[in-house]
Protein backbone atom coordinates (compact mmCIF):
# COMPACT_ATOMS: atom_id res chain seq x y z
CA UNK A 1 0.00 0.00 0.00
CA UNK A 2 1.35 3.44 -0.91
CA UNK A 3 1.98 6.04 1.74
CA UNK A 4 -0.79 8.28 0.39
CA UNK A 5 -3.54 5.67 0.68
CA UNK A 6 -5.76 6.24 3.71
CA UNK A 7 -6.83 3.25 5.75
CA UNK A 8 -10.56 2.38 5.99
CA UNK A 9 -10.51 3.00 9.72
CA UNK A 10 -9.10 6.51 9.32
CA UNK A 11 -11.58 7.27 6.52
CA UNK A 12 -14.55 6.08 8.59
CA UNK A 13 -13.37 8.07 11.58
CA UNK A 14 -13.03 11.24 9.52
CA UNK A 15 -16.53 10.71 8.05
CA UNK A 16 -18.00 10.32 11.54
CA UNK A 17 -16.18 13.44 12.65
CA UNK A 18 -17.52 15.35 9.66
CA UNK A 19 -21.07 14.22 10.44
CA UNK A 20 -20.69 15.37 14.04
CA UNK A 21 -19.41 18.78 12.91
CA UNK A 22 -22.24 19.18 10.39
CA UNK A 23 -24.90 18.33 12.98
CA UNK A 24 -23.15 19.79 16.01
CA UNK A 25 -26.00 22.10 16.93
CA UNK A 26 -28.56 19.29 16.89
CA UNK A 27 -26.37 17.08 19.05
CA UNK A 28 -25.70 19.97 21.42
CA UNK A 29 -29.45 20.55 21.80
CA UNK A 30 -30.05 16.90 22.61
CA UNK A 31 -27.22 16.90 25.16
CA UNK A 32 -28.58 20.11 26.74
CA UNK A 33 -32.03 18.55 27.00
CA UNK A 34 -30.63 15.41 28.66
CA UNK A 35 -28.63 17.51 31.12
CA UNK A 36 -31.79 19.46 31.95
CA UNK A 37 -33.73 16.24 32.53
CA UNK A 38 -31.14 14.77 34.86
CA UNK A 39 -30.80 18.07 36.74
CA UNK A 40 -34.54 18.18 37.44
CA UNK A 41 -34.48 14.45 38.21
CA UNK A 42 -32.15 15.08 41.15
CA UNK A 43 -33.81 18.34 42.22
CA UNK A 44 -37.25 16.68 42.38
CA UNK A 45 -36.07 13.40 43.96
CA UNK A 46 -36.90 11.38 40.85
CA UNK A 47 -40.45 12.69 40.36
CA UNK A 48 -39.50 14.54 37.18
CA UNK A 49 -38.66 11.40 35.19
CA UNK A 50 -41.44 9.23 36.57
CA UNK A 51 -43.59 7.56 33.91
CA UNK A 52 -46.56 9.77 34.75
CA UNK A 53 -44.68 13.07 34.57
CA UNK A 54 -42.76 11.95 31.48
CA UNK A 55 -46.09 11.30 29.78
CA UNK A 56 -47.48 14.65 30.94
CA UNK A 57 -44.33 16.45 29.75
CA UNK A 58 -44.76 15.29 26.16
CA UNK A 59 -48.45 16.07 26.25
CA UNK A 60 -47.73 19.61 27.49
CA UNK A 61 -45.33 20.31 24.62
CA UNK A 62 -47.78 19.19 21.93
CA UNK A 63 -49.61 22.46 21.22
CA UNK A 64 -46.45 24.58 21.13
CA UNK A 65 -44.71 21.96 19.01
CA UNK A 66 -47.52 21.81 16.43
CA UNK A 67 -47.39 25.60 16.09
CA UNK A 68 -43.59 25.56 15.84
CA UNK A 69 -43.74 23.08 12.94
CA UNK A 70 -45.42 25.73 10.81
CA UNK A 71 -43.47 28.59 12.38
CA UNK A 72 -40.18 27.05 11.19
CA UNK A 73 -41.18 27.50 7.55
CA UNK A 74 -42.56 30.98 8.23
CA UNK A 75 -39.26 32.12 9.78
CA UNK A 76 -37.13 30.25 7.24
CA UNK A 77 -38.91 32.19 4.47
CA UNK A 78 -38.04 35.46 6.21
CA UNK A 79 -41.41 36.19 7.83
CA UNK A 80 -42.95 36.07 11.31
CA UNK A 81 -46.45 35.25 12.53
CA UNK A 82 -47.54 36.90 15.78
CA UNK A 83 -51.14 35.69 15.57
CA UNK A 84 -50.75 31.91 15.81
CA UNK A 85 -51.51 31.73 19.53
CA UNK A 86 -54.71 33.74 19.32
CA UNK A 87 -55.78 32.01 16.10
CA UNK A 88 -55.41 28.64 17.85
CA UNK A 89 -57.33 30.10 20.79
CA UNK A 90 -60.10 31.40 18.51
CA UNK A 91 -60.40 27.98 16.85
CA UNK A 92 -60.67 26.36 20.29
CA UNK A 93 -63.50 28.75 21.22
CA UNK A 94 -65.34 28.09 17.95
CA UNK A 95 -65.01 24.32 18.35
CA UNK A 96 -66.14 24.49 21.99
CA UNK A 97 -69.16 26.58 20.99
CA UNK A 98 -70.12 24.06 18.30
CA UNK A 99 -69.77 21.19 20.75
CA UNK A 100 -71.70 22.90 23.53
CA UNK A 101 -74.56 24.59 21.68
CA UNK A 102 -74.77 24.28 17.89
CA UNK A 103 -75.03 20.55 17.30
CA UNK A 104 -77.49 19.99 20.15
CA UNK A 105 -79.71 22.73 18.79
CA UNK A 106 -79.71 21.85 15.09
CA UNK A 107 -78.95 18.11 15.19
CA UNK A 108 -80.43 16.72 18.41
CA UNK A 109 -79.72 13.05 18.85
CA UNK A 110 -76.88 12.97 16.29
CA UNK A 111 -74.18 10.35 17.05
CA UNK A 112 -71.27 11.67 19.08
CA UNK A 113 -68.71 10.51 16.50
CA UNK A 114 -70.52 12.57 13.86
CA UNK A 115 -70.70 15.80 15.86
CA UNK A 116 -67.09 15.39 17.00
CA UNK A 117 -65.95 14.91 13.40
CA UNK A 118 -67.89 17.99 12.31
CA UNK A 119 -66.35 20.04 15.11
CA UNK A 120 -62.83 18.97 14.13
CA UNK A 121 -63.44 19.70 10.44
CA UNK A 122 -64.91 23.11 11.26
CA UNK A 123 -61.93 23.93 13.47
CA UNK A 124 -59.46 22.94 10.76
CA UNK A 125 -61.51 24.89 8.22
CA UNK A 126 -61.53 28.08 10.31
CA UNK A 127 -57.76 27.92 10.80
CA UNK A 128 -57.10 27.19 7.13
CA UNK A 129 -59.39 29.97 5.88
CA UNK A 130 -57.69 32.44 8.20
CA UNK A 131 -54.36 31.23 6.79
CA UNK A 132 -55.67 31.86 3.27
CA UNK A 133 -56.49 35.43 4.30
CA UNK A 134 -53.02 35.91 5.75
CA UNK A 135 -51.37 34.38 2.71
CA UNK A 136 -53.26 36.63 0.32
CA UNK A 137 -52.55 39.84 2.25
CA UNK A 138 -48.87 39.04 2.83
CA UNK A 139 -48.10 37.23 -0.42
CA UNK A 140 -50.15 39.12 -2.99
CA UNK A 141 -50.90 42.49 -1.40
CA UNK A 142 -47.34 42.58 -0.01
CA UNK A 143 -48.26 43.88 3.41
CA UNK A 144 -45.39 42.94 5.78
CA UNK A 145 -46.10 39.80 7.80
CA UNK A 146 -45.19 41.52 11.06
CA UNK A 147 -47.85 44.21 10.59
CA UNK A 148 -50.45 41.82 9.17
CA UNK A 149 -50.19 39.26 11.95
CA UNK A 150 -49.92 41.91 14.68
CA UNK A 151 -53.19 43.43 13.50
CA UNK A 152 -54.63 39.95 13.17
CA UNK A 153 -53.71 39.17 16.76
CA UNK A 154 -55.75 42.17 17.93
CA UNK A 155 -58.67 41.21 15.68
CA UNK A 156 -58.65 37.67 17.04
CA UNK A 157 -58.59 39.00 20.61
CA UNK A 158 -61.79 40.86 19.81
CA UNK A 159 -63.38 37.86 18.09
CA UNK A 160 -62.65 35.66 21.10
CA UNK A 161 -64.27 38.19 23.43
CA UNK A 162 -67.30 38.47 21.13
CA UNK A 163 -67.77 34.71 20.83
CA UNK A 164 -67.29 33.91 24.51
CA UNK A 165 -69.04 37.05 25.85
CA UNK A 166 -66.73 36.72 28.83
CA UNK A 167 -67.98 33.21 29.66
CA UNK A 168 -66.33 29.79 29.64
CA UNK A 169 -67.76 27.43 27.03
CA UNK A 170 -67.76 23.71 27.94
CA UNK A 171 -66.35 21.20 25.45
CA UNK A 172 -65.88 18.13 27.60
CA UNK A 173 -67.83 15.46 25.69
CA UNK A 174 -66.08 12.06 26.09
CA UNK A 175 -65.21 11.34 22.45
CA UNK A 176 -64.05 14.89 21.75
CA UNK A 177 -61.97 14.90 24.94
CA UNK A 178 -60.18 11.78 23.71
CA UNK A 179 -58.37 13.87 21.06
CA UNK A 180 -56.41 15.86 23.63
CA UNK A 181 -56.58 13.61 26.67
CA UNK A 182 -56.74 10.06 25.32
CA UNK A 183 -54.19 7.25 25.26
CA UNK A 184 -53.63 4.38 22.87
CA UNK A 185 -53.99 0.85 24.30
CA UNK A 186 -50.64 -0.71 25.22
CA UNK A 187 -50.78 -3.25 22.39
CA UNK A 188 -51.57 -0.50 19.86
CA UNK A 189 -48.52 1.38 21.09
CA UNK A 190 -46.25 -1.61 20.50
CA UNK A 191 -47.74 -2.21 17.03
CA UNK A 192 -47.14 1.44 16.23
CA UNK A 193 -43.52 1.16 17.41
CA UNK A 194 -42.96 -1.88 15.17
CA UNK A 195 -44.43 -0.04 12.17
CA UNK A 196 -42.23 2.99 12.82
CA UNK A 197 -39.12 0.80 13.14
CA UNK A 198 -39.91 -0.93 9.83
CA UNK A 199 -40.45 2.42 8.12
CA UNK A 200 -37.15 3.72 9.50
CA UNK A 201 -35.23 0.81 7.97
CA UNK A 202 -37.11 1.10 4.67
CA UNK A 203 -36.24 4.80 4.58
CA UNK A 204 -32.60 3.98 5.30
CA UNK A 205 -32.34 1.45 2.45
CA UNK A 206 -34.19 3.76 0.04
CA UNK A 207 -31.87 6.60 0.98
CA UNK A 208 -28.82 4.49 0.23
CA UNK A 209 -30.27 3.50 -3.15
CA UNK A 210 -30.93 7.15 -4.04
CA UNK A 211 -27.38 8.13 -3.13
CA UNK A 212 -26.02 5.37 -5.36
CA UNK A 213 -28.35 6.42 -8.18
CA UNK A 214 -27.16 10.02 -8.12
CA UNK A 215 -23.50 9.19 -7.53
CA UNK A 216 -23.15 10.43 -3.95
CA UNK A 217 -20.71 8.89 -1.51
CA UNK A 218 -22.27 6.27 0.74
CA UNK A 219 -21.64 6.12 4.46
CA UNK A 220 -20.47 2.71 5.70
CA UNK A 221 -23.38 0.29 5.89
CA UNK A 222 -22.85 -0.45 9.56
CA UNK A 223 -23.12 3.26 10.41
CA UNK A 224 -26.55 3.54 8.77
CA UNK A 225 -27.68 0.33 10.47
CA UNK A 226 -26.51 1.52 13.89
CA UNK A 227 -28.08 4.95 13.43
CA UNK A 228 -31.41 3.49 12.33
CA UNK A 229 -31.36 0.86 15.09
CA UNK A 230 -30.67 3.61 17.64
CA UNK A 231 -33.67 5.63 16.45
CA UNK A 232 -35.85 2.51 16.55
CA UNK A 233 -34.62 1.77 20.08
CA UNK A 234 -35.64 5.29 21.15
CA UNK A 235 -39.14 4.70 19.76
CA UNK A 236 -39.47 1.36 21.57
CA UNK A 237 -38.06 2.87 24.77
CA UNK A 238 -40.53 5.74 24.65
CA UNK A 239 -43.49 3.43 24.04
CA UNK A 240 -42.41 1.11 26.84
CA UNK A 241 -41.97 3.98 29.28
CA UNK A 242 -45.30 5.70 28.61
CA UNK A 243 -47.06 2.32 28.58
CA UNK A 244 -45.93 2.00 32.20
CA UNK A 245 -48.34 4.86 32.93
CA UNK A 246 -51.31 4.87 30.52
CA UNK A 247 -49.97 4.46 27.01
CA UNK A 248 -48.99 6.58 24.02
CA UNK A 249 -50.78 9.93 24.15
CA UNK A 250 -53.11 10.66 21.24
CA UNK A 251 -51.99 14.33 20.85
CA UNK A 252 -48.34 13.22 20.77
CA UNK A 253 -49.22 10.76 18.01
CA UNK A 254 -50.92 13.58 16.08
CA UNK A 255 -47.83 15.76 16.55
CA UNK A 256 -45.51 13.00 15.34
CA UNK A 257 -47.55 12.46 12.17
CA UNK A 258 -47.61 16.19 11.41
CA UNK A 259 -43.88 16.62 12.09
CA UNK A 260 -42.93 13.70 9.82
CA UNK A 261 -45.15 14.89 6.96
CA UNK A 262 -44.03 18.54 7.11
CA UNK A 263 -40.38 17.50 7.51
CA UNK A 264 -40.65 15.36 4.38
CA UNK A 265 -42.33 18.20 2.50
CA UNK A 266 -39.67 20.71 3.56
CA UNK A 267 -36.76 18.41 2.61
CA UNK A 268 -38.02 16.53 -0.45
CA UNK A 269 -40.43 18.74 -2.38
CA UNK A 270 -40.14 21.80 -4.61
CA UNK A 271 -42.19 23.80 -2.11
CA UNK A 272 -39.71 23.07 0.68
CA UNK A 273 -36.63 23.80 -1.44
CA UNK A 274 -38.14 27.06 -2.67
CA UNK A 275 -38.92 28.12 0.91
CA UNK A 276 -35.28 27.72 1.95
CA UNK A 277 -34.10 29.41 -1.25
CA UNK A 278 -36.35 32.43 -0.63
CA UNK A 279 -35.14 32.76 2.95
CA UNK A 280 -31.51 32.34 1.95
CA UNK A 281 -31.53 34.94 -0.83
CA UNK A 282 -34.86 36.41 -1.78
CA UNK A 283 -33.63 38.32 -4.84
CA UNK A 284 -31.70 35.35 -6.23
CA UNK A 285 -34.76 33.16 -5.75
CA UNK A 286 -36.91 35.66 -7.65
CA UNK A 287 -34.42 35.91 -10.50
CA UNK A 288 -34.27 32.12 -10.75
CA UNK A 289 -38.00 32.00 -11.48
CA UNK A 290 -39.41 31.07 -8.06
CA UNK A 291 -42.87 32.52 -7.42
CA UNK A 292 -42.39 34.21 -4.06
CA UNK A 293 -46.07 35.17 -3.91
CA UNK A 294 -47.32 31.60 -4.37
CA UNK A 295 -44.79 30.19 -1.93
CA UNK A 296 -45.62 32.78 0.74
CA UNK A 297 -49.32 32.13 0.25
CA UNK A 298 -48.81 28.37 0.71
CA UNK A 299 -46.68 28.86 3.84
CA UNK A 300 -49.35 30.89 5.62
CA UNK A 301 -52.15 28.54 4.53
CA UNK A 302 -50.17 25.68 6.10
CA UNK A 303 -49.61 27.78 9.22
CA UNK A 304 -53.34 28.46 9.44
CA UNK A 305 -54.14 24.76 9.13
CA UNK A 306 -51.70 23.91 11.93
CA UNK A 307 -53.31 26.62 14.09
CA UNK A 308 -56.59 24.80 13.46
CA UNK A 309 -55.02 21.54 14.66
CA UNK A 310 -53.65 23.27 17.77
CA UNK A 311 -57.01 24.89 18.48
CA UNK A 312 -58.82 21.55 18.35
CA UNK A 313 -56.25 20.04 20.72
CA UNK A 314 -56.53 23.02 23.11
CA UNK A 315 -60.33 22.71 23.31
CA UNK A 316 -60.12 18.96 23.78
CA UNK A 317 -57.30 19.03 26.34
CA UNK A 318 -58.62 21.92 28.44
CA UNK A 319 -62.25 20.88 27.99
CA UNK A 320 -63.38 24.49 27.61
CA UNK A 321 -63.23 27.49 25.33
CA UNK A 322 -61.94 30.43 27.35
CA UNK A 323 -61.00 34.08 26.94
CA UNK A 324 -57.34 33.28 27.62
CA UNK A 325 -57.13 30.41 25.10
CA UNK A 326 -53.87 30.51 23.14
CA UNK A 327 -52.38 33.44 25.06
CA UNK A 328 -48.58 33.71 24.54
CA UNK A 329 -48.40 30.49 22.52
CA UNK A 330 -46.97 32.43 19.59
CA UNK A 331 -44.04 33.48 21.77
CA UNK A 332 -43.36 29.91 22.89
CA UNK A 333 -43.57 28.67 19.28
CA UNK A 334 -41.11 31.30 18.08
CA UNK A 335 -38.81 30.59 21.03
CA UNK A 336 -38.91 26.85 20.29
CA UNK A 337 -37.88 27.49 16.68
CA UNK A 338 -35.01 29.81 17.60
CA UNK A 339 -33.86 27.51 20.39
CA UNK A 340 -33.93 24.67 17.85
CA UNK A 341 -31.56 26.47 15.49
CA UNK A 342 -33.90 28.36 13.15
CA UNK A 343 -32.21 31.57 12.04
CA UNK A 344 -34.16 34.79 12.50
CA UNK A 345 -32.53 35.99 9.27
CA UNK A 346 -34.19 33.18 7.30
CA UNK A 347 -32.89 30.31 5.20
CA UNK A 348 -31.90 28.03 8.10
CA UNK A 349 -34.03 25.78 10.31
CA UNK A 350 -35.31 22.24 10.71
CA UNK A 351 -38.52 20.66 11.97
CA UNK A 352 -36.54 18.28 14.19
CA UNK A 353 -34.68 21.19 15.77
CA UNK A 354 -37.96 22.95 16.51
CA UNK A 355 -39.29 19.77 18.15
CA UNK A 356 -36.25 19.61 20.42
CA UNK A 357 -36.63 23.32 21.15
CA UNK A 358 -40.29 22.87 22.09
CA UNK A 359 -39.38 19.91 24.30
CA UNK A 360 -36.67 21.93 26.06
CA UNK A 361 -39.11 24.78 26.71
CA UNK A 362 -41.73 22.36 28.05
CA UNK A 363 -39.10 20.52 30.12
CA UNK A 364 -37.96 23.74 31.74
CA UNK A 365 -41.50 24.87 32.56
CA UNK A 366 -42.54 21.44 33.82
CA UNK A 367 -39.51 21.10 36.07
CA UNK A 368 -39.97 24.54 37.61
CA UNK A 369 -43.66 23.81 38.23
CA UNK A 370 -42.82 20.56 40.06
CA UNK A 371 -40.35 22.51 42.20
CA UNK A 372 -43.17 24.99 43.01
CA UNK A 373 -41.24 27.92 41.56
CA UNK A 374 -43.48 30.98 41.25
CA UNK A 375 -44.89 31.66 37.77
CA UNK A 376 -43.12 35.02 37.63
CA UNK A 377 -39.72 33.38 38.07
CA UNK A 378 -40.59 30.71 35.50
CA UNK A 379 -40.87 33.46 32.88
CA UNK A 380 -37.61 35.02 34.05
CA UNK A 381 -35.71 31.73 33.87
CA UNK A 382 -37.19 30.85 30.47
CA UNK A 383 -36.15 34.24 29.09
CA UNK A 384 -32.61 33.93 30.42
CA UNK A 385 -32.24 30.41 29.01
CA UNK A 386 -33.47 31.54 25.58
CA UNK A 387 -31.02 34.46 25.40
CA UNK A 388 -28.16 32.28 26.64
CA UNK A 389 -28.96 29.57 24.08
CA UNK A 390 -28.99 32.04 21.19
CA UNK A 391 -25.73 33.60 22.39
CA UNK A 392 -24.01 30.20 22.60
CA UNK A 393 -25.34 29.29 19.16
CA UNK A 394 -23.97 32.53 17.65
CA UNK A 395 -20.61 32.04 19.36
CA UNK A 396 -20.29 28.47 18.08
CA UNK A 397 -21.21 29.51 14.53
CA UNK A 398 -18.65 32.32 14.67
CA UNK A 399 -15.91 29.99 15.93
CA UNK A 400 -16.69 27.39 13.26
CA UNK A 401 -16.86 30.09 10.59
Amino acid sequence: MSATTASPTKTNTSEIGQQIRNNFQTYALVVAMLVLWFLFFFLTNGIYLSAQNFSNLFRQMTITAVLSVGMVLVIVAGHIDLSVGRLAGFVSVVVAYLQAYTWNKYMPGAPEWFTTSLSVLCGLGVGTLYGVLHGYIIGYLRVPAFITTLASMWILNGLILIRTAGRTIPANQPLFSYIGQGYLPAMAGWILAIIVAILLFIQMFNGRQRRVKYGFTLAPFYQDILKTAFLAAIVFGYVGYVNAYSGVQVPVLILAIIAVIVSYVSNNTRFGRYTYAIGGNREAARLSGISIRQNTFAIFVLMGFLCGVSGVIIASYVGYGTIAAGTSYELFAIAACILGGTSTLGGVGTIFGAMIGALIMASLTNGLQIMNVQAAWQYVVSGVVLVAAVYVDMALKKSRG
